[in-house]
């Protein structure tokens, strides 16, 4: 069922099973995710190395970065485990070096005074014009900072009266900061829209200078999260990033999805108005991506509604996991046959399948599984097992 691909064309881009209970399934989503942290896993995709990660549990939605960074969730196109041992939830923020962090206004592009607003793609609002009668009590109260950091941003005294049609920062003024030295570029209306990062950035630095969060930065750059123990994938200096979305079609993101065993979107259907961006920022894949694990597509061409697109490899061999496999009528993999050099960590990015070792756990005995592994600390599996892709009709020996 698999197809081979070159190495020129990705650089372009037997016992019965048995059902368990939903009890069952339950524990083993739960242990699906004391599996997410925060190291780097090095993905080669057809002799092409991608760096991908895994999220801690729980998400941050403050505007700006308060002490420390959870990240996004992992999205279903990037899933992978580096070594599916079993781990403690990894629920504490971290400490990210970078300034004093501020409350996200709960009113995202709206505000209870008069004046007019400037947001971003997100909805954060960056700029506020004053009208008559405005007081920066109003204004930092309004959008959730302190007028101290108004002040600060518009190079202001504390607690000075507001001339009516003056336009405030509610965002750092340009330049660099601590955790944030880099050179960023603006739109037409002031909004910070891209970055190239420097040694000794930090994502609470870069965070707190932009004012988004680091979920929407994420977004923005389509990828499942972007904090990562030291920082060593997506804040690395020269790193040119995006700071905002380009617009997609409102009636985008709609169309039908097909969901796994351990409930990842594997599949998405598109509507009219969905796009490489619309797909992208919904399920956090890249546009190379895309291209690389639905051969049909062209990136110089709408998609066509209707187009059944795949967020994981799945068909597509990659290093590491280059055996065969089953699906079911809606082309959800339920088993697959190593090959030789395959691991544990390429076969769960392939299927996007962070838990294999609850699909092939042992009935009996102590140990995690009951493949065979060729070499144990790389994650090797022994060629010609027959495993589960699926949790609810895992395979027992």
């Amino acid at each position: 069922m698999s197809k081979d691909h070159s190495a020129a064309d990705l650089l372009s881009a037997t016992d019965p099973a048995l059902t368990i209970t939903e009890d069952e399934l339950d524990r083993s989503r739960q242990r699906s995710l004391s599996f997410v942290n925060s190291e780097v896993t090095h993905i080669a995709v057809g002799g092409s190395v991608h760096d991908f990660h895994r999220a801690p549990g729980k998400r941050h939605r403050g505007r700006f970065v308060t002490a420390g960074l959870a990240a996004a969730a992992v999205a279903a196109c990037v899933l992978v485990a580096s070594n599916l041992v079993e781990r403690p939830d990894n629920t504490a923020a971290p400490t990210v070096a970078g300034p004093t962090a501020m409350a996200k206004p709960s009113n995202q592009g709206t505000s209870s005074l008069a004046g007019q607003t400037v947001a971003d793609s997100f909805g954060n609002v960056d700029y506020y014009t004053t009208v008559s009668g405005d007081t920066s009590a109003e204004v930092a109260a309004t959008f959730h900072i302190t007028e101290e950091k108004l002040a600060e941003f518009n190079g202001l005294q504390p607690g000075s009266a507001l001339a009516p049609n003056t336009k405030l920062r509610l965002i750092p003024a340009p330049g660099p900061i601590t955790g944030a030295k880099g050179t960023a570029t603006v739109n037409e209306n002031g909004i910070p829209t891209s970055y190239t990062i420097e040694s000794g950035d930090t994502l609470g630095g870069i965070t707190y200078r932009f004012g988004i969060t680091g979920e929407q930065l994420a977004e923005a750059n389509k990828v499942p999260y972007v904090y990562e123990k030291g920082n060593t994938y997506f804040v690395r200096a020269g790193n040119h990033i995006q700071l905002q979305k380009n617009p997609v079609d409102s009636r985008s993101g709609r169309g039908r999805t097909v969901n796994n065993s351990s409930g990842q979107t594997i599949f998405y259907t598109t509507v009219d108005g969905d796009s490489f961006d619309s797909i992208g920022y919904k399920f956090r894949c890249t546009t190379e991506q895309l291209l690389q694990y639905n051969p049909s597509l062209t990136v110089d061409r709408p998609i066509p509604a209707g187009s059944k697109v795949s967020l994981i490899p799945g068909e597509l061999k990659i290093d590491g996991a280059q055996g065969t496999f089953t699906a079911d009528a809606d082309g959800i993999p339920q088993t697959y046959t190593t090959a030789p050099g395959d691991t544990e960590r390429q076969i769960s990015f392939r299927f996007g399948m962070p838990d294999l070792e609850w699909a092939n756990r042992p009935l009996t005995g102590t140990g995690r599984v009951w493949y065979t592994f060729t070499d144990l600390p790389s994650g090797e599996l022994a060629p010609g097992q027959t495993i589960s892709l699926n949790l609810t009709k895992p395979l027992h020996q």
